[in-house]
């Protein structure tokens, strides 16, 4: 009965339409108040300390950073980079387009950032090139996914935050999952190119050319650099690289590129505190309703439900990303790893699966969902800003939806895919 109130609640409130941060804490209110020896403080003072935390911080300066780079033009000098570099080949704009998102998902650490900030980029260069519509919008919504793949990454932190885990060794391991998804999204771009006979720039490659392009970039390349190595050196931690990444970004914006003016600022401080205000809603309410849930014994319910079906860990990783895939879809990202870590990684721990290995599993998954509708975030992102219909790049983005799928499978049952380079940094016991 107890849960039945709690989830039922919980459901009315989504059927409602009120906001899932809301929904959590409504439904959590009605729990405490009817089924629940706890008070409505148990609410109130768990939502702070969920809140008040030193890592979560990075999340607000990573989207600040995000948004000062792309006003200040650094999004579309790597954008010239990649075009000089590979514009020439088949399919060689499609392939900017997914290095170019790697690249600022090394900036911005968000799939809807990397999206609006590419897209404005690409998407009107490849139609100028002869890609249609359909096909462009697809790729760079299913390329901004490599925004939360690519450390560092907003889900990341917030999955190193529920669980406890290495939020410096999530980085590290989300490099080879970056490249086993960027990968099979190039392949697949070259495939439909050929297919369809989209063809290059027209323009023969040229040192000359790429060093010009490199050189105008050097300031948009070393963001990353900066990030990476000044914390994999130890000169400081995720939160204050997100930190720096703002003053870089700032600097390198208005004073080297000079594109970044007062209003742009503006809006990316306004669009910032925007974004952040409804995450830290959800973190506070959703990892309440993680603590609830483990109060409820819930984890333990469903990982004896999931052993008495199957003892073999290929089903059980199975069963766990079907079930991720399927939240992504109807969920956003930030609660549903809040809610569903603590539940699903005692799980998977249980077959000798790493919280690392683990995370990376399901930030791959929760990094689909920003392209499987009805909640697909990437897909509403890019057809805002292209203006084209919701159902038709809902029909073009399956493709790239089911090469992720199989990247997904290849992460999950490779675990040196995650693992091998915080092993041999010596991050990982």
């Amino acid at each position: 009965m107890t849960n039945l109130i709690l989830f039922g609640s919980f459901a009315i409130f989504l059927a409602l339409k009120v906001p899932i941060g809301v929904s959590a804490g409504m439904s959590l209110v009605i729990y405490l108040t009817t089924c629940s020896t706890q008070s409505l403080s148990y609410l109130a003072t768990n939502m702070f300390t969920a809140v008040d935390s030193f890592p979560l911080m990075a999340i607000p300066f990573f989207i600040l950073a995000g948004g000062l780079m792309e006003g200040g033009g650094l999004s579309k000098r790597l954008a010239d980079l990649g075009s000089a570099a590979v514009g020439h080949i088949t399919g060689g704009f499609a392939v900017v387009t997914v290095i170019t998102c790697m690249f600022f998902g090394a900036i911005s650490g968000s799939g809807p950032a990397t999206v609006a900030a590419i897209g404005a980029v690409m998407v009107p260069a490849m139609v100028e090139h002869g890609y249609d519509k359909p096909f462009s919008v697809a790729l760079i919504a299913a390329s901004g996914c490599l925004g939360v793949i690519v450390p560092p990454s907003i889900p990341m932190v917030l999955y190193g935050v529920s669980t406890g885990a290495s939020v410096g060794t999530l980085f590290m391991g989300g490099f080879g999952p970056a490249l086993v998804l960027g990968g099979g999204l190039c392949a697949l771009s070259i495939y439909i190119s050929r297919k369809r006979g989209y063809k290059g720039s027209g323009q023969k490659f040229s040192f000359r050319r790429l060093g010009r392009a490199a050189v105008d970039a050097i300031w948009a390349l070393l963001v990353p650099v900066i990030i990476l190595g000044g914390i994999y050196g130890g000169f400081f931690t995720p939160t204050e690289a997100a930190v720096i990444a703002c003053v870089y970004g700032l600097i390198a914006g208005a004073l080297i590129y000079k594109e970044l003016n007062w209003a742009k600022i503006y809006n990316s401080l306004v669009g910032s505190a925007e974004t952040v205000g409804t995450v830290l809603i959800m973190v506070g309410t959703g990892t309440v309703l993680g603590k609830v849930l483990a109060l409820e014994r819930i984890p333990e319910a469903i990982m004896t439900g999931m052993t008495g079906m199957t003892d073999n860990k290929f089903v059980i990783l199975l069963l766990i990303n079907a079930v991720l895939l399927v939240v992504g879809m109807i969920m956003d990202t930030t609660p549903a790893i809040l809610i569903l870590s603590p539940i699903l990684y005692p799980v998977a721990k249980e077959f000798g699966v790493s919280v690392i290995h683990f995370g990376l599993i399901m930030v791959t998954n929760m990094a689909i969902g920003f392209i499987t509708p009805p909640v697909g975030v990437n897909l509403f992102v890019a057809s805002g800003m292209t203006k084209m219909k919701f159902t038709d790049l809902c029909k073009a983005i399956v493709p790239f939806i089911f090469v992720m799928i199989a990247a997904l499978l290849v992460i999950t049952y490779i675990p040196a895919v995650t693992e091998a380079l915080p092993r041999a940094l010596g991050m990982m016991g």
